[in-house]
């Protein structure tokens, strides 16, 4: 059975930083490429950014980009987001997803094979 948990979302004030954490089991993590999305109350769920399987290649969306860093350590099956200048739109709940292998189309959730639960993140002002 294939697992994702997101892990190290909270309450930060604006400015500062956290990091998510996504720890994958039931599955052969190295042959994923991750993504990490969010979502605000009441919209639709918005990519954030994408790692490729051996995580040389990062993909990010214009609002992370600068700001965040996606990374992944397969000895440990899991995938990181660190979120730097945080700000108040970054409040949401943040998802980690797997896709088997590498390929185009990271920021398309519909590519994705599995989901974690989500972990909140509260940016106050």
């Amino acid at each position: 059975q294939v697992q994702l948990v997101e892990s190290g979302g909270g309450l930060v004030q604006a400015g500062a930083s956290l990091r998510v954490s996504c720890a994958a089991s039931g599955l052969s993590f190295s042959s994923y490429s991750m993504g990490w999305f969010r979502q605000k109350p009441g919209k639709e769920r918005d990519f954030v950014a994408g790692i490729s399987t051996s995580g040389f290649s990062q993909y990010y969306s214009g609002a992370a980009n600068g700001r965040f860093t996606v990374s992944r350590d397969n000895a440990k099956n899991t995938v990181y987001l660190q979120m730097n200048s945080l700000k108040p739109e970054d409040t949401a709940v943040y998802y980690c997803a797997a896709r088997r292998g590498d390929g185009n189309y990271y920021s398309d959730h519909r590519y994705y094979d599995y989901w974690g639960q989500g972990t909140p993140v509260t940016v106050s002002s």
